[in-house]
């Protein structure tokens, strides 16, 4: 599936600041494992069944942020990302307004990619949808279906085993009450008869009427939501990567059971070296859904002539494991610091100060992505040395203080 253009980047000066990162698996803040020839990094994409949110783009946003200093630093990154075109709740929208369901997700999907390309966003080298995966999914409940981990039911749905890997539940940390809560919550059937354990993924959902089916080794049917991801970050990043990021609200279940089910098919230990989560955005201190009608959408933003840096500004104005807050308060403060920012660029600076701020923004950025104390550190800037302190805003935050001339490529 065709992405969004890459971005401008700017090279950013001064020494590399090994990236530190919190995993939510080892519940520690450590090093990314940057020793291959590329960083693999896989984030959980959309499910095109409605437009692009704040919520939806403060997570990619933190990738972004991710990427960028890895890139900075000097390292090549290998970005994957999926997008669930084949799922329910884009099913259900689409008979609700009576349209074709695929139609419906591909004018998500064009206006995600419009989201992406206004907030600079850097794209994924492959951007993947569940439609084109169908076959490596296949392959995959297979495999698992071969060594044991996966079984059938006479309807056939397909279902993976917790009991596959030893270590089940060691990505998101919570015991078995909360999995069997969020299970329940967040798309699982615990009450399906015939599981073997009330917390066995489906890895193939047998044949629906009025559902998209597809004919395979396994028989018809379609892909289940845990295992697209397992297909799609292990075929192209290999069994065992960097980083596998999302919302918060994806660890469990959908990051566990991803990892688990790849880590069944292959025998390998561990699927990423990081599992980074983002938390949640409110409007208003009120947390922002579908069904309270308090969505903040980007496109509606940026139409309204908000400064796509100043939606960043604002999402980066708290810590990016947070669940924080929007509001109109916050843009317009945004805005101002944004223009204060770039009316100090112009003024005059020793090379040596520029480095300086250029340093201290490496640095708190390669702290788990510190983007409140980044912002405080522009805060102090009074001049610039040959836009040196701008090019790092960009290239490191994203965000525009002048024109951008020097790039750099993925």
């Amino acid at each position: 599936m065709r992405s969004w253009p890459y971005p401008a980047v700017a090279s950013v000066a001064g020494d590399a600041v090994e990236l530190r990162l919190y995993d939510t698996a080892d519940q520690v803040v450590k090093p990314v494992d940057v020793s291959g020839a590329e960083v693999g990094m896989y984030v959980c994409g959309i499910t095109p069944y409605d437009s692009t949110h704040l919520g939806h783009a403060a997570t990619y946003l933190t990738f972004d942020l991710v990427y960028r200093q890895l890139l900075a630093n000097g390292h090549r990154v290998h970005y994957v990302q999926n997008i669930t075109d084949v799922d329910d709740p884009l099913f259900e929208r689409a008979a609700r307004d009576g349209v074709d369901w695929r139609d419906l997700g591909r004018e998500q999907i064009d206006l995600f990619r419009s989201d992406m390309e206004t907030l600079a966003v850097i794209p994924p080298r492959d951007y993947i949808g569940a439609i084109e995966s169908v076959t490596e999914v296949v392959a995959m409940v297979s495999r698992l279906l071969e060594v044991g981990a996966a079984y059938r039911l006479d309807s056939g749905d397909i279902y993976a085993s917790i009991e596959a890997t030893r270590q089940f539940g060691y990505e998101s940390n919570l015991d078995r009450a909360t999995m069997e809560e969020f299970f329940a919550e967040r798309g699982g059937d615990p009450e399906r008869e015939g599981k073997r354990d009330p917390l066995d993924a489906l890895v193939w959902r047998g044949p629906r009427e009025g559902e998209p089916s597809w004919d395979s080794e396994l028989g018809p049917g379609r892909p289940g939501w845990h295992v697209e991801c397992s297909a799609i970050a292990t075929n192209r990043l290999g069994r065992t990567f960097a980083i596998q990021g999302g919302g918060s609200d994806l660890a469990f279940p959908h990051h566990e059971f991803s990892a688990a089910h790849a880590e069944a098919a292959y025998g390998t230990e561990r699927m990423a070296g990081h599992y980074v989560h983002a938390g949640m955005i409110a409007l208003d201190g009120t947390k922002m859904s579908k069904s309270l009608g308090n969505l903040v959408f980007v496109h509606k933003l940026t139409a309204a002539g908000h400064d796509p840096s100043a939606i960043r500004v604002s999402v980066f104005a708290s810590h990016y494991r947070q669940d924080r807050d929007f509001s109109q308060s916050l843009l317009d403060a945004s805005e101002t610091r944004l223009a204060r920012w770039r009316e100090a660029v112009t003024g005059e600076a020793s090379r040596a100060s520029a480095l300086g701020i250029v340093a201290e923004l490496r640095a708190a950025l390669a702290d788990d992505l510190d983007t409140p104390r980044a912002l405080d550190i522009l805060d102090t800037v009074s001049g610039d040395h040959d836009g040196v302190v701008a090019a790092a805003a960009d290239g490191l935050l994203g965000v525009r203080l002048a024109p951008i001339s020097r790039t750099m490529s993925a």
